[in-house]
């Protein structure tokens, strides 16, 4: 079976290909020739992943799923949310971004925030959502060197470890993309 991911985002598309069965042919929006950048101009995570899953289905006719992931901070009113990615600008500069998240959390008691993942299926025009969540808080300085986005802020409930001081096994046991894969792939399994 071939499946697109719709992703530019090489550790994200890794991560997600380490999960899969070896029957799936995981590809990517390089592999296909898509060099555009979808827009992901809808309010909500689980809109954005509908738009580029739908994106990639639509212009070329391929089986797909796209995620959208967010951080949502509490004490925040749960930002960065869906611009996450782009949270100190549009350059997706995930020190930026943690750098601003940081400051915007100075003097702030409670830091709990969970990652949510959206994934969107589109397969034979059949659309389905899957979602994972991961609570967890943010600590006050980056540490760790794996994962990508805010992986170096990000405590998860339970462990004293960052997510970029786990091993990215580690990570997919209990991280939110992790959870919304394996509801796809228990669903393409069935």
């Amino acid at each position: 079976m071939k499946l697109v991911f719709a992703t530019h985002n090489q550790n994200k598309f890794t991560e997600v290909k380490a999960m899969l069965p070896h029957h799936i042919e995981l590809l990517s929006l390089n592999d296909i020739g898509c060099d555009e950048d979808i827009a992901e101009t809808a309010d909500t995570i689980e809109g954005n992943a509908i738009l580029k899953a739908n994106y990639v289905r639509n212009k070329y006719n391929l089986n797909c799923f796209a995620d959208d992931t967010g951080l949502e901070v509490k004490a925040l009113n749960n930002e960065p949310g869906v611009y996450s990615a782009r949270y100190a600008g549009v350059s997706h500069d995930s020190t930026a971004n943690i750098k601003k998240l940081l400051k915007n959390l100075e003097g702030k008691e409670d830091r709990s925030a969970r990652f949510k993942t959206a994934i969107a299926l589109n397969m034979e025009h059949e659309e389905i959502m899957f979602l994972g969540i991961c609570e967890g808080v943010i600590i006050k300085e980056p540490r760790g060197d794996s994962g990508f986005g805010y992986d170096p802020i990000f405590q998860p409930k339970g462990y004293d470890k960052t997510f970029a001081e786990m091993t990215l096994t580690q990570k997919s046991e209990i991280g939110h993309r992790g959870k919304a894969m394996r509801q796809l792939i228990d669903y393409l399994s069935e």
